[in-house]
């Protein structure tokens, strides 16, 4: 409708009445983001972009306790009774002290650690086969028979939103992740789970062909050696694996601040 001068002449007007606003908009935005208030993509995503693990020190405590009251404690339960009462009055100690220490997190922080929840069924289904029959060949089935367990446990995690290994890694070591969920890893953790659900499945086959094939004597050597070797390298594969996902997802690793 305007045209010339006259025009020229609004846009001008237009352009004054605007620009001190939007100059007030950016500003305040500006200062929202940096109060934190606001939310930034770039900015989410660079406080996310690493991973951490406690203070070596404290890395050591953790993992150290993990162990101890999922191994140590009812080991140690068991070599006590068992030298005084023999060796199912050991494995009924050693189960109540698994359980008794199950219910002592449970009561204390509201949950059961993954690794002293696993530990604590498979010796009770140890415990179940030994106390249950004098057999021996019955006896000897526990140890593939636990692995199996464990070989469907981990399985049955691994396609789910909370894989079993992320668990492990959080309750074991410590693990933080991103804030934000990261796809590749939570891919990564499914593929680990898969990894140890199947060196499970090894052991259990391997061990169930020794446990017919092999003297005791000889079948127990070798299960420990087969079982501490396959652990040995899944553990290897793993840490490998992990940190070239870390690598090519542009991930780092380090230490939470003293």
């Amino acid at each position: 409708m305007f045209s010339g001068p006259c025009e020229h002449r609004l846009e001008i007007a237009s352009l004054h009445f605007l620009a001190p606003r939007g100059g007030l908009m950016t500003a305040a935005i500006v200062r929202a983001r940096q109060d934190g208030a606001g939310s930034s993509p770039a900015g989410d995503s660079g406080m996310a972009e690493h991973l951490e693990l406690p203070r070596p020190l404290r890395l050591l405590r953790t993992f150290t306790w993990s162990l101890a009251e999922s191994a140590g404690l009812p080991i140690a339960a068991y070599s006590a009774a068992a030298w005084l009462g023999g060796r199912d009055a050991g494995l009924l100690a050693g189960l109540a002290a698994i359980w008794v220490t199950a219910a002592i997190r449970k009561v204390a922080t509201g949950s059961v650690p993954s690794l002293l929840a696993i530990s604590a069924i498979v010796l009770t289904l140890q415990t179940a086969v030994a106390i249950a029959t004098g057999e021996l060949w019955i006896f000897l089935a526990q140890f593939p028979l636990a692995y199996f367990c464990m070989c469907v446990l981990f399985a049955r995690t691994a396609r789910g939103p909370n894989p079993i290994v992320a668990r492990l890694a959080a309750e074991v070591v410590a693990l933080r992740q991103p804030a934000t969920r990261h796809p590749g890893l939570h891919r990564f953790f499914q593929g680990a789970t898969w990894l140890w659900a199947g060196i499970f499945l090894l052991l259990t086959v391997g061990l169930a062909v020794l446990m017919v094939t092999e003297p005791i004597g000889l079948f127990l050597m070798l299960s420990t050696v087969a079982t501490a070797a396959l652990v040995v390298i899944g553990t290897g594969a793993s840490t490998l694996w992990f940190l070239s996902v870390l690598r090519r997802l542009g991930l780092s690793l380090r230490f939470a601040p003293a």
